[in-house]
């Protein structure tokens, strides 16, 4: 999944060749997962047409202030449509159009939704060879990023007059790289590390049947979820579940049993920053699995079990510089036994939640958890959605390296 995806995007197009291109550069931005709405100089109609990128945008295209048309007319408000945007690109940004954003020469409407714009703007500037190094452009493109725009270089190539040289819009594919990567690499855990457990583990009593637990994955694929969108590289290990996570800087290692979960644990730790341990691990497994079904034949029939390992107080016991979260879920002495938790595994932090608390512990869409750091202090959290709660913790990551 695109860092672009959910965005509000208004692409700005203006009168140049290279608007051509914006039919592609639209596809990719939908693709990414974007809202895209599309604003035109009426000079920029004359390359493409705007039912080809409302079409693929499946939005209304604007150019000007209103409609005119008689049955219809109505004003466009350019505010309301600066304020939606969380991101404006204006693409192919001409010598004209960047000298009017420089100076605010709010004489069109895309740049008086320029002008009314919050957000994060970006520009790729296309014109011929000797334009693009006049003065007066420079003096543009120098001014436009003191006002906090990012500028997408024009590429090098042969340009529409004829001529070889830089001046030409960067392509489609290359603006959408360099935003994505310019959004990543300002995201608050941009290169850092972060493993997360996630779901049950099923411990075989033979090969058709097993010792489990109800935990559905969703606490910890939802903090998967959020750390990637902070910015973090994510290995999420995985014990069986139906969830699916594909997204952009999360890596799924799926796994089934407890020795499973621990080796690949161990396998990834010493190169993460931060370790999230979510998963509902099994405390004990069969000490003798069958190679072949177990066939009915006793009225009763026992079970031996042995104590798995201690993932998350294995990691504690190695860990160096990492910063490691732990979970309790608890149905007595809840704050005590959590406590002790964090002193004996070594943790940073630990969730804790109970199942006598309504709408949290497994099943439900909801959680109502209590932070306890290493210092034992204590935040008790209203319940809240799962997906919010997996912010909070990100939250507590980010704060840490703050």
């Amino acid at each position: 999944m695109s860092v672009l995806s959910g965005k509000r995007i208004v692409l700005g197009i203006s009168g140049g060749i290279a608007a051509y291109k914006t039919a592609g550069l639209v596809r990719l931005l939908v693709k990414a997962g974007a809202d895209v709405r599309v604003v035109m100089t009426p000079s920029a109609k004359d390359f493409v047409t705007p039912l080809t990128l409302s079409t693929l945008s499946k939005n209304p295209v604007l150019s000007s202030f209103y409609n005119d048309d008689e049955k219809e007319a109505q004003w466009n408000n350019h505010v309301e449509l600066g304020l939606w945007a969380d991101l404006m690109l204006i693409a192919p940004a001409t010598a004209n159009t960047l000298s009017k954003m420089a100076t605010g020469n709010s004489d069109n409407f895309l740049v008086a939704v320029y002008l009314s714009a919050k957000c994060p703007v970006y520009f790729a500037p296309a014109m011929d060879l000797d334009m693009y190094k006049h003065a007066s452009t420079v003096d543009s493109f120098s001014k436009l990023q003191q006002f906090g725009n990012v500028m997408i270089p024009a590429e090098s190539g042969e340009l529409a007059s004829g001529l070889v040289g830089q001046g030409r819009m960067a392509e489609p594919e290359h603006i959408v790289a360099f935003i994505e990567q310019d959004i990543a690499g300002k995201l608050p855990l941009n290169g850092k590390k972060i493993l997360i457990t996630a779901g049950p583990t099923y411990e075989a009593i033979d090969p058709v049947r097993f010792i489990g637990n109800h935990s559905s994955g969703k606490m910890g694929y939802d903090i998967a979820d959020a750390a990637a969108s902070a910015g973090a590289q994510v290995i999420l290990v995985s014990g069986p579940t139906h969830l699916k996570l594909e997204r952009s800087g999360v890596e799924v290692v799926r796994v089934t049993s407890a020795q499973q979960m621990y080796d690949a644990c161990h396998t990834y730790f010493n190169d993460v920053d931060v370790a999230i341990a979510a998963a509902a691990v099994a405390d004990y497994r069969p000490k003798n699995p069958a190679d072949q079904k177990i066939k009915k034949t006793e009225a009763e029939f026992t079970i031996s079990l042995e104590k798995t390992k201690d993932i998350l107080a294995s990691l504690g016991e190695i860990k160096q510089r990492q910063y490691l979260i732990g979970f309790a879920l608890e149905t007595e002495n809840e704050i005590a036994n959590a406590e002790q938790k964090i002193r004996k595994k070594n943790l940073d932090l630990i969730v804790l939640n109970s199942l006598r608390d309504q709408g949290a512990g497994f099943g439900h869409q909801t959680n109502k958890v209590t932070f306890i750091d290493k210092d034992f202090n204590r935040e008790v959290q209203d319940l809240k959605s799962k997906e919010d709660v997996a912010s909070d913790i990100i939250n507590k990551v980010i704060a840490h390296y703050a």
